[in-house]
């Protein structure tokens, strides 16, 4: 009798212990229903570019794009890209990888951002550990000014070489696309037309790169914000402009106060939804 009430009582210590437990992130489908991670492994492994959607500066997310990075390595040859890195500094980014240049020198001659170290250097790192391409996808943020001064016409003088760290001029263009409408709203106008402009060349031109660097029974995993392919547009929208029959699975992230109710107004948001608390630390 006293060994069965012992066993009950652990058994119910166990489970007011695991009650307590605060997960750090929850994951859901398009449709708000829970998913496991393997399930999210899965899909994106018979994709043939993932789009991995972040805020910036969440740990949570940059966890788990490096845990996802990484087993899908097991199985799927990959090409990587990120955002964080602009088209004109691809040429220091090779020679990081290819051990031509230390960290120091990556530091000097590349514009890295402020959280590099500790978000997206172990990205680049197992890339270069095994021997994988990391794509510099952006637009130079200095010619996103300039869209954002002067429109997409504001692109036409620039020289050839500077011309190809973009994507292809005319750069098409769809104002309509709800997020760019939800863009120019949210600023209340500031900025007016150019403001959703310099986001879609931005858009434009991490499409381009995926695309022009995408190789036969390689999975393209790039690093993104998420506001660039939230809801299915912005570069996924141009990815499909170009080859609708591309296999792209999109990822996104949500901050909520409660991880187990999904707020339905994030449906469709993406593939698949990382919902972390609001209260979560951010990296910087």
């Amino acid at each position: 009798m006293q060994k069965l009430i012992l066993s009950i009582a652990i058994v119910l210590f166990s489970t007011i212990l695991f009650s307590q437990n605060k997960p750090a992130y929850k994951l859901y489908n398009a449709k708000g229903n829970k998913v496991s991670y393997k399930k999210m492994i899965k899909t994106m492994s018979k994709s043939d570019v993932v789009l991995f959607g972040e805020h910036h500066n969440n740990p949570i997310v940059h966890w788990l794009q490096l845990e996802t990075t990484q087993d899908l390595f097991k199985l799927r040859k990959l090409t990587l890209g990120a955002e964080m890195f602009e088209a004109d500094n691809q040429q220091p980014l090779n020679n990081y990888l290819s051990g031509e240049i230390d960290e120091k020198g990556l530091d000097t001659l590349a514009r890295l951002w402020n959280n590099y170290k500790t978000d997206y250097k172990p990205l680049v790192d197992f890339a270069k550990t095994n021997n994988l391409k990391f794509i510099a996808t952006n637009i130079p943020r200095s010619y996103a000014s300039l869209v954002y001064k002067g429109g997409f016409e504001a692109l036409d003088s620039l020289p050839l070489e500077q011309k190809s760290w973009m994507a292809p001029l005319p750069i098409k263009y769809d104002a309509n696309l709800p997020g760019y409408v939800k863009m120019k709203a949210m600023m209340g106008g500031h900025g007016g037309d150019n403001l959703p402009k310099a986001q879609a060349v931005k858009d434009a031109t991490m499409a381009y790169f995926i695309l022009i660097n995408s190789e036969k029974n390689n999975l393209f995993l790039h690093y993104n914000g998420s506001y660039h392919s939230d809801d299915y547009e912005g570069i996924n929208w141009y990815l499909k402009q170009n080859a609708n029959s591309l296999k792209v699975v999109t990822v996104s992230v949500v901050e909520q106060q409660n991880l187990n109710k999904f707020n339905q107004e994030n449906k469709l948001k993406a593939d698949f939804i990382i919902v972390v608390p609001e209260t979560m630390t951010k990296t910087y």
